[in-house]
């Protein structure tokens, strides 16, 4: 009788983390309401390599861990239930001392592991929800790190200072739509092709709103296409478009609303040793701004461009995204 019995226990339990781990629907929420009480163990729990999107709702709360979704986690959607109250946050920054020994021998954290939130599982999406980094103005720390292809962010807050988005990897494809992403300096920079669809933009000080390291060769860098570009206050109004933080950077404005905290040459040649001439290889370009600092756009550093309507079939989201269509 005992063996039966623990034999139905084991077959009652094996078939009931079967049926978790194949559930194409899962929810996190704090007070146990819902299948987890953590994003991460919800994210553990989706089968590896998975060809069928997840959806995991996120119940409102303050989720304050360091949050992965790794290489062997694809087709997952976080999806919170409201934006403003949805929030994962972490405070780590580069220079920061590491919680526990790294085997490489590090003792702190760099740029690329400050992240509050590292995505590296292709075919991913966010919705409603909030990425902050809270360790403030203490150099740089990510809020969000994505490190994969065709990524999906829409009708999210990315908050944080210096280096807020880091979209690192070249060859990658990022898509945002209605997001607001904030921070201080270079705060959306990296290698990947991303393409920002009405979006808002803030500048918290004086400084570089994109940093873009763009490969030669890479046909796209950042897109911006009916984005909103604003400052927090009246005190910021000496703001860059963007600096390149490596040669062949790209970076172009389309139909952007730019306030007048953008100043009139609009980009800076981040002239150094090690790459003394990013300004002849650099590709920035604007068609179609408005807003307070597009009424005389002389003033543009001559290395820079302003578009004819005939390139703008150059920046087709098609093209940009290399046949990836996010809406499908």
């Amino acid at each position: 009788m005992r063996h039966i019995l623990t034999l139905f226990l084991i077959t009652t339990l094996s078939t009931s983390a079967q049926t978790l781990d194949n559930k194409l629907s899962l929810t996190v929420a704090q007070d146990g309401s819902g299948d987890f009480k953590t994003i991460q163990e919800a994210i553990n729990n989706v089968k590896d390599n998975s060809e069928k999107r997840v959806v995991i709702t996120i119940k409102p709360g303050k989720y304050v861990k360091k949050l992965e979704i790794p290489t062997s986690k694809t087709f997952i959607t976080l999806k919170g239930t409201d934006k403003e109250k949805t929030i994962i946050s972490f405070d780590d920054y580069s220079g920061k001392p590491l919680r526990e020994n790294d085997p490489s021998g590090k003792k702190t954290f760099g740029t690329s592991t400050s992240y509050s939130f590292l995505i590296k599982g292709n075919d991913c999406t966010l919705e409603n929800l909030t990425i902050e980094n809270t360790a403030g103005r203490v150099g740089q720390a990510v809020a969000l790190h994505i490190k994969s292809d065709r990524v999906i962010v829409k009708n999210c807050n990315i908050l944080g200072n210096q280096d807020t988005l880091f979209l690192s990897q070249e060859n990658t494809r990022t898509y945002f739509e209605n997001c607001f992403i904030s921070g201080t300096t270079d705060f959306i920079f990296g290698a990947a092709t991303a393409y920002f669809y009405k979006c808002t933009i803030e500048s918290l000080t004086n400084s570089y709103i994109t940093a873009a390291s763009t490969p030669q060769g890479q046909a796209y860098g950042f897109v911006f296409v009916e984005c909103k570009l604003t400052a927090k206050d009246k005190s910021v109004d000496k703001v860059f478009l963007g600096r390149p933080w490596r040669p062949y950077a790209q970076t172009v404005f389309i139909n952007t609303d730019i306030g007048s905290h953008i100043i009139p040459e609009g980009w800076n040649a981040w002239i150094d040793n090690r790459f003394p001439d990013k300004d002849k290889t650099a590709y920035y370009a604007e068609f179609g701004s408005k807003g307070s600092s597009a009424k005389d756009l002389s003033q543009r550093v001559s290395w820079s461009h302003q578009l004819k309507k005939e390139d703008i079939k150059k920046y087709d989201r098609n093209l940009v995204l290399n046949g990836w269509n996010p809406n499908k």
